[in-house]
């Protein structure tokens, strides 16, 4: 049987990268992805975001060999961390 540490289909890759984010609205702001797996992201950010919120997002990397990372994700956990929010998502579309 797993360890609950392992139970998760996917694995978590520590990041802590700036992210630049864009809300339904149309409004862009900046955060912090603490973490990546194949299904979802952890961002921190400074405004609460409502869950159900659709993000689209851009995740660009630290070396100009890859192409940025672009998905459309779904907030689906905001809790207060620090001077900011911490937000669960799910990624619905890899749109780059």
């Amino acid at each position: 049987m797993k360890d609950y540490s392992e139970k998760r289909d996917f694995h978590r890759m520590q990041v802590e990268s700036e992210i630049e984010i864009t809300d339904s609205k149309g409004k862009t702001f900046s955060g912090i992805c603490k973490d990546l797996s194949a299904t979802g992201m952890q961002l921190l950010v400074k405004q609460p975001v409502m869950v159900g919120e659709e993000l689209s997002t851009v995740l660009h990397p630290s070396s100009d060999q890859f192409p940025p990372l672009e998905t459309v994700c779904e907030v689906i956990r905001c809790e207060p961390e620090g001077d900011g929010f911490l937000l669960g998502t799910n990624i619905s579309e890899v749109t780059r």
